[in-house]
């Protein structure tokens, strides 16, 4: 087990911003911390990083109380990184590797795994805001860290600066590392992590894999003749799991074995006509927000 939290707990004055928060993270796998902003993604990650205090709960890293040599296995990027903007890249690395005591020898590693090698000797503040955040995942793979904690690594980025730091991560997660990440972003969390947690509101409303608990259903669009009948029938007989009607037509998503042949013998059979009737999946976005709600 890389990392297991037990009720992890953190309030501000009147404000829970984390809540019993339990996880367990296993060795080799990219565990996703997914929920909209102030749901406790951070908080959490500051308390297991030791940048914040919990008012009660505990965690362990890699089996064990934290120490200080644990954190020289693990990269972070937690909030944006304090770089020197009059200082080229390689000079802001040169810095930060002395500070964590992993030696500079690895710095022209992390600017060829973050593309960086040709802008090395440019100052910080000439890069586009993209490369400064790839430069914030250079710093973090210093030492070629066990674990990488991410939080939030694709903020603001236009889309292909989205697409290049989620291809950093991948190749890491590729080479064995063990990535823990928090994001708002539902696409960028089922692209790269294969189990996650789901928090709002400081609270985990659902922890698992991203297959299993992201599971997208079909839904069934109709348009009939009596809409409101339909839709009441469907649900007194439980052929549905819900049912809501959408821009004059009814979308539902079927009960357990039951299929549109079903739903259409029904209707037929209490004299409503269909004059449509169609199937889509559900989104995982849709199946994000019901669980958010």
């Amino acid at each position: 087990m890389i990392l297991e939290t037990n009720n992890l707990s953190k309030s501000y004055g009147p404000v829970r911003a984390a809540e019993d928060i339990s996880l367990s993270v296993d060795s080799g796998t990219a565990f996703g911390l997914l929920g909209p902003n102030g749901s406790g993604k951070t908080t959490t990650l500051g308390i297991v990083m030791s940048v914040l205090k919990a008012d009660k709960g505990s965690y362990r890293w890699f089996g064990q109380e934290a120490e200080p040599a644990t954190y020289r296995r693990i990269g972070s990027l937690i909030e944006i990184p304090n770089f020197f903007s009059y200082l080229s890249l390689k000079r802001n690395l040169e810095i930060i590797a002395r500070i964590r005591r992993t030696g500079t020898s690895d710095i022209g590693r992390v600017l060829d795994l973050t593309d960086l090698r040709k802008r090395s000797s440019s100052r910080f503040d000439t890069l586009s805001l993209g490369m400064k955040q790839r430069l914030a995942l250079a710093a973090a793979l210093l030492g070629n860290p066990e674990v990488l904690v991410l939080d939030e690594p694709a903020n603001g980025l236009d889309p292909e600066g989205i697409a290049e730091v989620r291809k950093i991560i991948i190749e890491q997660k590729n080479r064995g590392k063990t990535i823990i990440m928090a994001s708002h972003i539902l696409d960028e969390v089922e692209k790269v992590c294969d189990h996650v947690a789901i928090l709002k509101k400081g609270k985990t409303l659902a922890a698992g894999k991203v297959n299993e608990l992201l599971v997208t259903d079909n839904i069934i669009v109709i348009d009939s003749d009596n809409n409101d009948s339909l839709k009441e029938g469907l649900v007194e007989q439980a052929l549905v799991k819900s049912a809501e009607l959408k821009d004059n037509v009814l979308e539902i998503v079927p009960a357990s074995g039951v299929s549109s042949g079903h739903i259409n013998r029904y209707a037929a059979g209490k004299g409503i006509i269909i004059n449509q009737l169609y199937i889509r999946k559900s989104s995982l976005e849709e199946q994000f927000l019901k669980l958010v709600k």
